[in-house]
């Protein structure tokens, strides 16, 4: 089953609304009572009394959930907001009506694309970017993550698959429906390469308090002489190692090499780590290594060894 991300990017501060989907009515007399009040409002108040009744409809109406930020200087401009809240409300009003369409439907149905095979390489790259600009007219967005997914293949993909995935028929100013091709194709070597460097190795080897896991599995999780551990007790032996040094910086990674073995995946490499305690550093070198399991969902940790490093 092919997975998609969509994401919508609206051009205005998303830190603005935090909203869930929940389902009331409002109260037509509150509608008559803000009218009724904005004949004694210049056209700024005005604005701000009708922004207010958009909001307390899309609580209602929607489970909305509105904040301000904590920073300064963050006010929003009344005719921004009012913007933005109809937006909303577009979206809720085309996202319950369940239409669906193909991209190629969404985009026009062009027939100016070439078939992939009759590009020749030299001309590959200008041909994408003309499609992706097309695409990007019409609110429609793909990139790739892995680095080994060529210009080639993502015009193929765009014109040989993805004209023909389905998506929400909704046309809301500014929106971008963003595709991801490594959703439809995940390259798991280089996602788990990232994963095990990015979220495991250095956040363990550095002096922040190790919080985010996102990759480690729930239990049963190893850590050089420590067995089954919950996700939870593996934060705190690593943070208690952490606590026992004024600085911990993680000088250099490298040879990293992944491998696979059925529903294992292997990740190994080499580190040199800076450590100071009492004002005295010492660099430690050793291997490293970071095991997944496929859990039939995703690739989740289960083993990290380091070498040179006590967790007590």
């Amino acid at each position: 089953m092919y997975l998609t991300i969509m994401h919508y990017l609206l051009k205005f501060p998303l830190t603005l609304v935090r909203y869930s989907m929940s389902y009331f009515f409002i109260n037509p007399v509150i509608n008559q009572k803000i009218m009724e009040n904005n004949d004694n409002l210049n056209e700024l108040e005005k604005l701000k009394a009708e922004n207010d009744f958009l909001k307390m409809k899309i609580m209602l109406e929607h489970g909305a959930d509105f904040y301000m930020p904590d920073e300064d200087n963050t006010e929003l401009s009344p005719e921004i907001e009012s913007q933005f809240l109809n937006h909303i409300i577009q979206f809720e009003k085309q996202f319950h009506q369940r239409k669906r369409i193909t991209v190629f439907e969404k985009i026009g149905r062009p027939q100016h694309f070439k078939p992939v095979n009759e590009i020749p390489d030299d001309e590959i790259n200008d041909e994408w970017y003309n499609l992706l600009d097309y695409l990007q007219q019409y609110g429609i967005d793909l990139s790739a993550c892995s680095p080994k997914v060529t210009v080639r293949e993502l015009y193929r993909f765009t014109t040989d698959e993805l004209f023909k995935h389905e998506t929400d028929d909704i046309n809301i100013p500014g929106m971008v429906s963003g595709f991801i091709y490594d959703e439809f194709y995940p390259d798991y070597e280089y996602d788990n390469t990232r994963y095990a460097i990015d979220d495991c190795i250095k956040p363990v080897l550095c002096k922040e308090v190790l919080e985010y896991t996102p990759w480690f599995a729930k239990e049963n999780i190893r850590l050089n002489i420590h067995t089954n551990l919950t996700e939870e007790e593996l934060k705190e032996v690593v943070n208690k190692f952490k606590g026992k040094f004024d600085e911990i910086e993680l000088k250099e990674i490298s040879d990293v090499v992944c491998s696979f073995q059925k529903e294992n995946c292997t990740i190994t490499g080499l580190h040199e780590t800076s450590l100071v305690f009492d004002n005295v550093p010492v660099t430690v070198k050793g291997n490293w290594q970071v095991q997944f399991i496929w859990n039939g969902d995703f690739w989740c940790i289960v083993n990290v060894q380091i070498g040179g490093i006590e967790f007590l």
